[in-house]
């Protein structure tokens, strides 16, 4: 759970969700596609942030994010706490927005962060006004890192709880953000336009083998960043600077009892009769190759020679014949046209 900060002299009792609890986000390619053109125009080259609210819909704590629109947005770099969000022009865009499709509502909103700021809790509240009168679930909050070379999933959905503690005896509570969990989403529509656009930016040197690897890569490379945090995060708890979370704990404890058992005799033979058999089809693979490429370079050599000299007698040839061909055909070409000027002399005569 990411968190604003927290006084070390409190005691955590327990996080009380709002009525209408979320338990997933779904990110449409459209989305992100908005996010990053909005950043672009805006606000590229410097450390500002954009800010646009999210439309979609949401079914049994599922929330949709399916479409959004960018909100004018400043905030001082010296003052946290002061910044601008035009809540008229949110208004206006909202009904515009609404008149193309009506099924789509406010659900949130989104920032290129790349971090929780303070006035993200504030802006939740004004989102908030703009929600049906009728909806309980909160308006989620996204961070959506438009940064490149990032390998992992550039979306992080929060929401809003409220936090218990206790502090000199007294009961306090704060509202806090808790992480969501985020997964990508797209109608048949967006795959279509999503594989057009990869088809366009696709390399074609690059060959199917090197772009598997190049992804065997990126996987490893997110696996490491993961644990790497996990294990960032159980230091902490150890030296007591961060609280200690059941569920986190709990799921970890999970990961760690699905390891596999690789000290039984059973798994070291499989694993060692599965490295064997992947070596030899990468020696016969290399040892094959070999083999073409000499049989390649003897029948160069047989055919141009040791230095290629050779082939430069044979073109010489071969040019000296056609230059040979096409002056006798010349000389013949002028004895037919000597013979029909003849011809026509005699006639005239």
């Amino acid at each position: 759970m990411t968190s604003m900060a927290i006084d070390d002299e409190e005691e955590i009792i327990k996080e009380t969700p709002q009525l209408g609890n979320i338990d997933e986000v779904t990110m449409h390619p459209l989305v992100l596609l908005s996010v990053a053109d909005h950043y672009h125009r805006v606000a590229r080259g410097t450390r500002k942030r954009v800010v646009g609210v999210l439309l979609g819909s949401v079914h049994k704590g599922k929330v949709d994010c399916t479409n959004t629109f960018a909100v004018p947005f400043e905030e001082d770099s010296r003052n946290p706490s002061v910044f601008y969000l035009d809540h008229n022009y949110l208004e206006n865009m909202f009904e515009l927005y609404r008149k193309v499709n009506s099924k789509e509502r406010v659900i949130g909103f989104y920032s290129t962060g790349p971090t929780i700021r303070p006035n993200d809790l504030r802006i939740h509240d004004i989102v908030k006004r703009f929600l049906p009168r009728n909806c309980i679930t909160a308006p989620v909050f996204c961070i959506i890192d438009i940064r490149p070379g990032r390998d992992s999933l550039p979306t992080t959905a929060y929401k809003v709880v409220e936090e218990v503690s206790t502090k000199d005896g007294q009961r306090q509570v704060k509202m806090t953000f808790a992480h969501v969990p985020t997964v990508m989403g797209a109608q048949e529509a967006e795959e279509v336009g999503v594989e057009h656009l990869l088809r366009e930016i696709n390399d074609p040197t690059v060959s199917t083998v090197a772009s598997l690897i190049k992804g065997k890569i990126s996987g490893l490379a997110t696996l490491t960043e993961k644990l790497v945090e996990c294990k960032d995060y159980l230091e902490s708890c150890v030296r007591g600077e961060s609280k200690v979370n059941p569920t986190i704990v709990s799921n970890l404890q999970t990961i760690l009892n699905l390891l596999p058992n690789l000290n039984t005799d059973e798994m070291v033979r499989s694993m060692l009769i599965k490295t064997n058999d992947m070596h030899m089809a990468i020696y016969l693979s290399a040892l094959i190759r070999s083999v073409i490429a000499l049989h390649d370079l003897i029948n160069n050599r047989i055919r141009y020679g040791e230095d290629g000299t050779e082939y430069k007698e044979e073109a010489e040839e071969e040019k000296k014949e056609e230059e040979a061909a096409a002056e006798k055909k010349n000389k013949e070409d002028k004895d037919n046209k000597d013979k029909k000027d003849d011809k026509k002399k005699a006639a005239k005569k």
